[in-house]
């Protein structure tokens, strides 16, 4: 299992920690936001590139065989508050290749087959421990 916390630090605009790491969410400017980070509908497309990118290199290391180079591209169309569509499009000098494991990679993409696959998502409220003063927390810098 996987766990992540997100904390609103007012506006738009929430802070990721992932292990070692840190993501900065944010929404752009002209969408209330102050543009300080990628939109979550934005980490959600970089996800499934990422993921499948991986995918797709690792299902060409259990053929044994070595692949060069694969960039993924993806695109969401919206439709109100959610994509309609989402275009994945892997790119390599060995396109070839690339075809030859596109159904492996397919099946072994944690993120698409989690999105294609429509996961029970339960939605529960449970009390923050006792803060101190009212409002967002001050933004970290």
């Amino acid at each position: 299992m996987r766990e992540i916390t997100a904390s609103w630090e007012g506006g738009y605009r929430c802070r990721v920690p992932i292990r070692d790491f840190e993501v900065l969410v944010d929404e752009p400017v002209e969408s209330g936001g102050t543009d300080a980070g990628p939109t979550p509908t934005e980490l959600l497309l970089a996800s499934l590139g990422a993921c499948f990118a991986m995918a797709v290199a690792h299902a060409v290391r259990k053929r044994g065989q070595e692949l060069a180079d694969v960039s993924v591209r993806v695109r969401g169309e919206y439709q109100g508050p959610r994509f309609a569509r989402i275009t994945v499009e892997a790119r390599s000098s060995q396109p070839e290749l690339v075809r030859s494991v596109l159904d492996r990679a397919v099946r072994s993409c944690y993120v698409s087959n989690t999105l294609t696959g429509e996961p029970e998502i339960e939605y529960r409220v449970e009390p923050a421990p006792a803060s101190h003063g009212d409002g967002p927390p001050p933004p970290r810098r």
